[in-house]
């Protein structure tokens, strides 16, 4: 068993410049997944995860300690980025700095992200690009208990509704955590405060006929509610 494992660390090692660390670290204690796990996974998914988040500035979402210690986001590339991981550069008003987000575009940055332990990967919903102008428009809709996934899926296909009868076409996907997202390819042109408004008074049109649709973040954690939620535009 263990030549097995040797043999292919050695093997995903030949794959990459990334110079892998702790492949035995165990990222998920519950499954017993280790970050050699976590590693050949991205890589598996890397012909549909690529295409989604190339020239997007990501956010990382690092576990050096495995999902059952502290997390932390990471917006700004860490010390010793190597040169294979390209950057883009953006002034932050709310930080009053520039920010050296990560842009994962190709498959070497992909395998050396999770080999810094990033289990969730965020991306703008704008590329590099066009920065100010989100490309996507997103509804977040979570449930708070006694609701369940399944009422999260009614009140998505309401929205699916609303916007099928303005002649937009959505997708959706799962969270990664309790609810789903559903996303809208837009046309260039449109402002993130266009977006958001827009998202908002779809969400405020179901919650004005649905008891249990809310709209406005204050009562986002009501329990026995589904929160469409506009804010990430």
């Amino acid at each position: 068993m263990a030549g097995n494992l040797e043999s292919r660390s050695e093997t995903l090692r030949n794959l990459t410049r990334v110079s892998l660390t702790r492949l035995d670290k165990v990222l998920y204690p519950a499954a017993g997944i280790t970050k050699q796990d976590v590693l050949l996974y991205y890589i598996r998914a890397a012909p549909f995860l690529l295409p989604f988040l190339h020239n997007r500035p990501v956010t990382m979402h690092r576990f050096p300690d495995g999902v059952g210690g502290e997390g932390f986001f990471e917006k700004d590339a860490p010390a010793g980025t190597p040169d294979y991981v390209d950057i883009f550069t953006h002034w932050s008003e709310t930080a009053e700095r520039d920010v050296h987000f990560v842009l994962c575009n190709n498959l070497d940055t992909l395998i050396w992200i999770a080999n810094l332990a990033s289990l969730e990967i965020h991306t703008t919903l704008s590329t590099a690009t066009s920065y100010s102008s989100p490309d996507l428009l997103l509804f977040d809709i979570d449930p708070e208990p006694p609701l369940s996934f399944d009422d999260v899926i009614d009140v998505a296909r309401v929205v699916k509704e609303h916007l099928e009868a303005r002649g937009i076409r959505p997708f959706v996907k799962t969270s990664g955590k309790k609810g789903v997202h559903i996303v809208v390819p837009l046309a260039a042109g449109y402002t993130f405060s266009e977006v958001r408004d827009f998202a908002h008074g779809i969400g405020k049109d179901i919650a004005r006929d649905t008891r249990h649709v809310v709209s406005e973040f204050p009562r986002s954690r009501d329990a026995g509610t589904v929160f469409i939620d506009y804010l990430q535009n």
